[in-house]
């Protein structure tokens, strides 16, 4: 067996240990779908980044001698609009190219605001503890208990529709799991003795919380915000759709979905290339994710 696909164990029998980086990919890439999903993950965010120059057309421009123009290989489509056009005319390939790169946005940004926001009051219940923690939990559990679309779109609804109120509105709603994981992570990790260590040295609380405790909660961290962003697209997408999230013209997914409802019959194109790209981007997260969870939990690892 060549050194390139050797197992750590192999590897550390031969006297080479091998280094964190060779283990987590070993551990990784044992879950074939999980490299795919990689695969996938990294394909759209190229596609994101290069949109501009990608793209065949502008998402927004219209071609009134080109309505609901159906995909390159079906009769009556041609290849200048390669997955046919809308209802006034626009490219569906290009409004793709440049949806995933709104989509993946959101989906990064609520999870930046989601993190943040919950390692703060997960660190804040765990070396706090009493009162202070009970409030911050029983507010995590009864946002826990409400549907998490019901939620966002109650959220929705008082603020206003619109991008920038959706993406808050859904990071409201993934908030509680950051809180719990983090939380749960502290209180495992405040009675080992590094930590006991650091607090006899002199080590001030805030130190304690994000130089010496953090980054051994880090790995459940990295799962969940690689499926909180999965999760963060469907439902900024489900927004869409009902027209509370991203508005017309942009385009967005779930608002090309809601664009599209009235020609499913007639036009399946409209409806069934956003729904993919949706499809496809939860699937690729989630799949990811899920070989994170092997590679960086030790009771999982293969």
């Amino acid at each position: 067996m060549t050194e390139a696909i050797r197992p750590p164990a192999a590897v550390a029998a031969m006297g080479e240990p091998p280094g964190p980086l060779r283990e987590f990919w070993y551990s990784f890439s044992a879950n074939r779908g999980a490299v795919v999903g990689l695969g996938l993950v990294v394909f759209l965010l190229l596609v994101a980044l290069f949109a501009p120059w990608i793209a065949p057309h502008e998402p927004f421009l219209t071609n009134s001698a080109a309505f609901l123009r159906p995909p390159a290989w079906q009769s009556g489509g041609s290849l200048q609009f390669f997955l046919g056009t809308d209802a006034i005319g626009r490219d569906i390939l290009s409004r793709l190219i440049y949806g995933a790169r709104l989509s993946l946005s959101i989906g990064l940004g609520v999870v930046l605001i989601s993190v943040a926001t919950g390692i703060v009051l997960g660190l804040v219940a765990g070396f706090a503890r009493g009162v202070v923690e009970i409030a911050i939990m029983r507010l995590m559990d009864i946002i826990l208990t409400l549907p998490s679309l019901l939620l966002a779109i109650v959220i929705v609804a008082i603020l206003g529709p619109g991008l920038m109120n959706a993406m808050l509105a859904v990071a409201i709603v993934v908030l509680p799991h950051f809180v719990r994981i983090t939380r749960a992570s502290v209180i495992a990790e405040v009675g080992k003795d590094y930590v006991t260590a650091a607090r006899i040295s002199g080590a001030s609380t805030l130190r304690l919380m994000f130089s010496e405790v953090l980054p051994n909660c880090a790995a459940p961290l990295i799962v969940q915000a690689t499926l909180g962003v999965s999760t963060a697209i469907l439902d900024a997408a489900a927004l869409g759709f009902l027209g509370l999230g991203a508005q017309p013209p942009s385009p967005e997914w779930g608002t090309m979905l809601a664009d599209a409802r009235e020609f499913v019959l007639r036009a399946w194109w409209v409806v069934t290339f956003p729904g993919l790209a949706i499809l496809i981007a939860v699937l690729a997260f989630n799949v990811m994710g899920d070989g994170l969870r092997d590679a960086l939990d030790p009771k999982l690892k293969r």
